[in-house]
């Protein structure tokens, strides 16, 4: 945690009785008087790892996955530099996980005990491994300066944890991410149902400098019933399915109630977000004016012509959430233009700050988030360690399928309603995942009553999560 910056909004946090202490990048959260008791869970979606009410004190780096046992799948990644031929034909230099970009597909099931050693090479940024949608314990969610150091070259770090949610996922370094995911260190998670499941293929689409937008793998490939969109991107990507009719059966690895027959719709997807296809047939699927992948037919070009997919209104109606919410919470998105050092520049800010002070809940509590867009900009914005479910958009309520998300892109003009249990305790990063806004400092915390890390910006590992 950046303690100058939690300095420099002390004032309007020791009025909200916020802080109890704060020192060596030590910060402890304590409960508001008169807070409400917790509710009955928001839908059925939550945080998965219980309630912790009455620990005040406790570190993040108590709260780990499963420490003892032998794991059900250990996986090995080691971060070095490596020249890297993309399907273009293209050669880039790198930086990977296991001398590729993307780096290994990590596949798993739910329930199983996952181990994953990160080490380090040659990557003098450092780097961490965070688990982009795996509601993981918050130990274990790779945010250097908050949730552990920094792995530096000749470093390793270990990650356990036991993954609840079945879907897609992709993992990445929460490490000068601006820098270093653009570059390649990133991969795709995905876990699927204790019994297995049927066959499918991840697209996972990533845009190279002076090579432009690329999805991995070959552009012709076997018919399956299932295809996993992964955006690592930093700005929205428009898929589309060309052929017979679609369906999309989950968004951010969550499934899709009553999913109906899409044709020609246009896919949206967030920087950071994900999106399950399911094919009736031979399709092409691709990117609009970009690369296309055939299932079952050699590829077309991709046409952006149809209506954008809603999750809004998709799906079977899902009971709405009504509350009673114990918190509300607001976040104004916003473009700025400042001067800095006498030169005119753009900022992009959450509730006017840059590295905005941060927002606490109460474990147990049902939150309900508006989430306003005043700004030119689109952002993606990202709850670590937590789905939300989207409540309304623009005064107009949900009425399809619970749309839970990680990744909600929201564009200006826009404000979102959404809800969330509390009920993953720690300190969580909540940001847009436009890396470039976030580095700039669209970055704000959610903070756990009664949870601390000794963890902090900078520091001997050159934290800088962002």
């Amino acid at each position: 945690m950046d303690t100058a910056r939690l300095l420099r909004t002390l004032p309007s946090l020791l009025a909200a009785g916020a802080i109890a202490l704060l020192g060596a990048g030590v910060v402890t959260v304590v409960a508001h008087a008169g807070a409400a008791p917790p509710a009955a869970p928001v839908g059925a979606h939550g945080g998965g790892h219980g309630t912790h009410a009455g620990h005040a004190g406790r570190s993040v780096t108590d709260l780990t996955g499963p420490r003892d046992g032998v794991p059900d799948v250990a996986f090995t990644l080691t971060a070095r530099h490596a020249a890297v031929t993309l399907p273009t034909g293209a050669t880039v230099d790198a930086l990977t996980f296991d001398g590729t970009a993307p780096g290994p597909e990590l596949r798993v099931r739910a329930g199983q005990l996952v181990e994953v050693t990160l080490r380090n090479l040659d990557v003098d940024e450092g780097v961490t491994l965070h688990w982009h949608g795996l509601d993981v314990p918050n130990a274990e969610d790779g945010v250097a300066g908050v949730t552990q150091d920094a792995v530096v070259p000749g470093g390793e770090h270990v990650y356990r944890f036991r993954p609840e949610q079945v879907g897609t996922f992709w993992y990445h370094s929460h490490q000068d991410s601006a820098r270093t995911v653009p570059r390649g260190l990133f991969g795709v998670l995905v876990v699927e149902p204790a019994a297995g499941s049927g066959p499918d293929a991840v697209l996972a689409a990533h845009t190279w400098d002076d090579v432009g937008t690329v999805v991995d793998g070959p552009a012709r490939r076997d018919t399956v019933g299932r295809v996993r969109l992964v955006n690592t991107d930093s700005v929205t990507q428009d898929w589309t399915v060309t052929g017979g009719p679609f369906t999309v059966l989950a968004i951010d690895g969550t499934d899709v109630d009553g999913p109906t027959p899409l044709r020609g719709t246009v896919l949206r997807v967030p920087a950071g977000g994900r999106l399950d296809v399911g094919l009736t047939g031979p399709a092409t699927v691709g990117i609009v004016d970009g690369p296309a992948v055939g299932f079952g037919t050699d590829p077309e070009p991709p046409a952006g012509d149809g209506p954008v997919f809603d999750p809004l209104h998709y799906g079977t109606p899902a009971p709405p959430e009504t509350g009673p919410f114990d918190r509300d919470l607001t976040q104004v998105l916003d473009t700025e233009r400042v001067t800095q050092r006498g030169v005119p520049s753009i900022v992009w800010t959450i509730n006017g700050s840059l590295h905005p002070e941060p927002a606490t809940v109460t474990d147990g509590e049902l939150v309900r988030v508006t989430i306003r867009n005043d700004g030119t900009d689109p952002h993606p914005m990202h709850l670590h360690g937590h789905h939300v479910r989207v409540l309304s958009r623009d005064g107009v309520p949900a009425t399809g399928s619970a749309w839970w998300t990680d990744s909600l892109g929201v564009e200006p003009g826009e404000t979102y309603e959404v809800a969330f249990r509390a009920a993953n305790p720690g300190i969580w990063m909540d940001h847009c995942h436009n890396l470039a806004h976030a580095s700039a400092g669209m970055v704000m915390h959610l903070l756990y009553e009664g949870v601390s890390t000794p963890f902090e910006h900078g520091g001997g590992a050159g934290n800088t999560p962002e």
